[in-house]
């Protein structure tokens, strides 16, 4: 059933146009993702469907019936209601059929109607009538619902009632989503959700997008997030639509792969076009051949010629350098408290930098991550211990919050004032890497968009040629094309990072290691974002048996065994998931890589080539040979895997 359709949809601000010919379809129970570069038109068109702005051309169609909520990015909640009244606001009609449920009940039990017999059936019939509606509408379990959502978006810390007005805007936005998911509406649009959310939140969320009974339409920024959550990418650039089956790292391959596909046919017909004008320019003339050529030239005009496929619009493109090395020892944080005014939120903090590392600072959100940073920077004090650097270390900071970009500035004077002995050519250069091109530059800071002042920091984060980069969530505000120049530029820096996120795909490229903060200290894991959760789930696992242990009088030696090999048998599980999808990734990489060398055997100026075949032979020979063994790999993981089922 189609729950959403949008037809060529066009929408114009003034004389710009920002979309045009849109062509959208949601159907019951799609998770949809929306993609495409900041200012790309993916708010407008949430926008456009949700009925919030007009459109000039085209049409969308719904069903008369069809429920829908919008939430639109940093939509804080107004209210002068308790967090838990709030709440209780979405499920007004079941409340009022609860109170004549009641009433009801209240009517059966007066002499004068219970032994009216008549009466009492009508009233009776009436009472099955509403309970059967009752329960239909959630009403034995609204409550136990609200607790739910409430306890996944962390309120559960929170007193029910406390009033709205106190929260904090990430918190309201929070309480936002939270209603709108009680609300239970047919189609779901959500507009960056995963703003303010802490990974642990952020993982909730995914599981219950992943089991909600109606439609979901999302734009967000988060490759972590959309993979887990989208099976239909519609991508919104060049103010047109197009749509790919899949996760978003299947809408990137199938992305590459089209656009190769495309080049190929492009110049396969341009090699044509040219040896056709080639033979009417030399033959058209003479008389034994001019038939030919003017039977060559209709064909010409006959050829639908296709247009040189469009490639990727431009990326932001730099590097970190660093003016100097630092020693082996960056940093060392040693029983460190933060907090402010005396108050701690975080203690007994401990923490060693080293050269070269990339370190991901996690922890759920009021945990003190953004503090620590600032902390260690010196721009808060320390409540306890104390930070020491090693020699010749040299800090660059990202400020989550850009607060040093808020200047009337020009964009141009903003990188420049701070080095006033490069020349504006240079300048120029380095903000044209980072998309601020022509009169771009001339723009006032203040008026600059979240993403464009994202990269204006980032920009000068780079021109400061640090050895040690401290960063607080620098993916936020940025596209999701930005976010890769990022990892790659990250990945690449030969220096020692310190950052906060909350892009579990980020952190998955960037870490080397993670730290864990919590309120009473820091625990250190050596491995990405996945190799942190897996050891959370031992460790959580670890817990309860010791917890189970200690509520039994006399733990016997034959459980702490069976828990033991239990242990190592879901560890070994996890390896082999872990190797299977590895094994399965490069057997497709190998796939392609067999394909494009076939693909290159067909090519006559090649086949004609005897060294060039033998290369290209030695290569598909070594490919099949690695994908036998990997296969033969692969089928005895699948045999061990079936026996620690």
């Amino acid at each position: 059933m189609i729950v959403l359709q949008v037809n060529k949809l066009s929408k114009y601000f003034g004389a710009e146009k920002v979309l045009s010919n849109i062509k959208l379809e949601v159907q019951k129970r799609d998770r949809v993702g929306l993609v495409g570069r900041n200012g790309a038109g993916k708010s407008t068109l949430l926008k456009i469907i949700a009925g919030q702005l007009s459109y000039d051309e085209g049409e969308i169609i719904k069903p008369k019936d069809l429920t829908f909520g919008y939430l639109a990015q940093n939509t804080g909640l107004e209210s002068d209601k308790s967090i838990w009244d709030e709440m209780l606001t979405v499920f007004t009609p079941v409340i009022e059929l609860e109170k004549q449920l009641r009433s009801l009940e209240e009517k059966m039990t007066q002499p004068e109607i219970y032994n009216d017999e008549a009466l009492y059936q009508q009233i009776l019939k009436e009472y099955d009538d509403k309970q059967i509606a009752f329960k239909e509408r959630g009403g034995y379990q609204y409550e136990s619902d609200i607790r739910s959502v409430l306890h996944g978006l962390q309120f559960q810390q929170f007193d029910y009632e406390t009033p709205v007005a106190s929260l904090s805007g990430g918190q309201r936005t929070r309480l936002a989503l939270g209603k709108l998911l009680l609300s239970q509406p047919d189609l779901l649009i959500l507009d960056e959700p995963t703003n303010h959310l802490d990974i642990e939140t952020l993982t909730w969320l995914e599981q219950y997008l992943q089991g909600y009974n109606g439609a979901v339409l999302i734009v967000s920024h988060d490759r972590y997030f959309m993979d887990k959550v989208v099976s239909v990418i519609y991508e919104i650039s060049r103010t047109t639509s197009k749509k790919y089956h899949g996760n978003y790292s299947y809408y990137l391959e199938q992305k590459a792969a089209d656009y190769e596909r495309d080049m190929k046919q492009y110049e396969k017909q341009q090699d044509e076009i040219a040896k056709l004008q080639d033979f009417i320019q030399k033959n058209i003339a003479r008389a034994t051949t001019t038939k030919r050529a003017q039977s060559r030239r209709k064909q010409l005009e006959r050829m639908d010629v296709m247009d040189k496929p469009l490639g990727d619009e431009k990326s932001a493109s730099f590097t970190f350098r660093m003016n100097k090395q630092s020693g082996n020892i960056v940093a060392t944080i040693s029983d460190v408290s933060i907090g402010y005014e005396g108050a701690p939120i975080s203690e007994h903090i401990n923490m060693s930098v080293t050269k070269g590392e990339s370190i991901a600072l996690v922890g759920p959100n009021g945990v003190g991550k953004t503090t620590l940073l600032k902390s260690v920077l010196g721009k808060l004090p320390l409540l306890k211990g104390h930070v020491d650097f090693g020699s010749n270390v040299t800090i660059g900071y990202y400020d989550q919050e850009q607060a040093n970009l808020s200047s009337n500035k020009r964009v141009l004077n903003e990188l420049w004032d701070e080095y006033p002995t490069t020349n504006e050519k240079d300048i120029r250069t380095v903000l044209g890497n980072f998309l601020f091109s022509g009169d771009d530059v001339l723009k006032s800071v203040s008026a600059l968009s979240g993403g464009e002042k994202a990269r204006l920091a980032l920009s000068k984060l780079m021109m400061q040629g640090s050895n040690f980069l401290i960063l607080d969530e620098p993916t936020n505000h940025l596209d999701l094309d930005s976010k890769i120049v990022l990892e790659n530029a990250l990945v690449e820096f030969p220096g020692t990072i310190l950052f906060v996120s909350h892009d579990r795909y980020f952190i998955n490229r960037i870490a080397s290691k993670v730290i864990e903060l919590s309120t009473d200290g820091s625990q250190e894991f050596l491995g990405d974002y996945d190799y942190y959760v897996e050891k959370k789930a031992e460790q959580e696992e670890h817990e309860r048996f010791e917890q189970a242990q200690s509520t039994s009088a006399a733990p016997q030696v034959e459980e702490k065994a069976t828990y033991q090999q239990d242990k190592e048998t879901k560890k070994r599980q996890r390896q082999i998931k872990r190797r299977l999808e590895e094994i399965e990734t490069r057997m497709e990489e190998l796939d392609a890589l067999v394909s494009k060398q076939n693909e290159l055997l067909c090519d006559p100026d090649i086949y004609q080539d005897h060294q060039r075949v033998l290369e290209i032979n030695e290569v598909i020979d070594g490919a099949n040979v690695e994908l036998e063994r990997l296969m033969e790999e692969w089928s005895e993981l699948e045999e061990e895997q079936g026996a620690l089922s």
